[in-house]
């Protein structure tokens, strides 16, 4: 199947998400009620200090920014596609994938392309926009930064993207991702930078977790945009960031290879 017609796939997702408009609300009240709590918690720490006060060099307006930045703006909902694949493989509907001329997870890039696009339009910006009327938020730190954020999002998405699809497919020999999704949620909680920046970590451990493919999901993205990194470092970070991705394609081509013939050997 040619690579664009894997748009038709887009297409459908955020068809399939229209037709049940009624849960924009109850995404929305969830994202706003996680985003309120993360942000009280900083404007605890930080207590009565004023907004040019810093904590590592880092002031409140700042991470109230990194908040919403690191959180849904980049941190979309994998745990549906863990859910999608792994209803798959129990039912055994995944065989149907193997008698379509189509690439499993490259249909599943674009269906979860099309869940992604949904939740940005119709959740996360007007979420951005209420968070920013009550609390404000910064612009980026310079046009360089705004633009190197611009590269960096579609890195994240793909970096998540394929880390949950490799777990995704350990199903295969699991039959089963539901524990994968809880202990991928604990790792990416403390490593991507989601929840605390990683200029917060102790330095050993921010030395190692910024090497890590999930801190490109969250931590260096939102970092760019606040211009914590020089336009020298947010080039080295984000050359780094395509390494990564190209080895996880890499090893999701190679597993989902593997997933194919145990599938085929399962079947008969």
């Amino acid at each position: 199947m040619r690579a664009a017609a894997y748009s038709a796939f887009t297409i459908n997702a955020l068809q399939a998400r229209l037709a049940y408009r009624h849960t924009i609300w109850a995404g929305a009240f969830g994202d706003l009620v996680f985003i309120f709590a993360r942000i009280a918690i900083w404007i605890s720490i930080y207590g009565a200090a004023t907004s040019t006060a810093m904590f590592a060099g880092v002031t409140l307006p700042e991470m109230v920014t990194y908040s919403l930045l690191a959180g849904p703006l980049l941190y979309w909902d994998y745990s549906r596609l863990l859910g999608e694949v792994d209803t798959a493989v129990r039912s055994g509907d995944v065989a149907v994938y193997l008698l379509k001329p189509l690439h499993y997870p490259a249909y599943l890039l674009a269906s979860h392309l099309g869940h992604f696009l949904f939740e940005l339009v119709a959740i996360t910006l007007p979420v951005a926009l209420i968070i920013g009327l009550v609390f404000g938020l910064l612009p980026p730190a310079s046009l360089f930064h705004g633009l190197a954020f611009l590269a960096y999002w579609p890195l994240s998405f793909m970096l998540l993207f394929a880390l949950a699809t490799l777990l995704g497919l350990a199903a295969f020999w699991l039959m089963t991702a539901q524990s994968i999704d809880w202990f991928f949620n604990a790792i990416m909680t403390l490593l991507s930078g989601g929840l605390v920046p990683l200029w917060f970590f102790p330095g050993w451990l921010a030395a190692f977790a910024g090497h890590l493919p999930f801190a490109w999901i969250s931590y260096y993205p939102a970092a760019v945009y606040l211009g914590k990194l020089d336009p020298t470092q947010t080039l080295l970070y984000f050359a780094l960031g395509l390494l990564w991705l190209a080895a996880l394609l890499l090893a999701l081509a190679w597993l989902w290879s593997k997933a194919r013939h145990r599938l085929i050997l399962q079947g008969g």
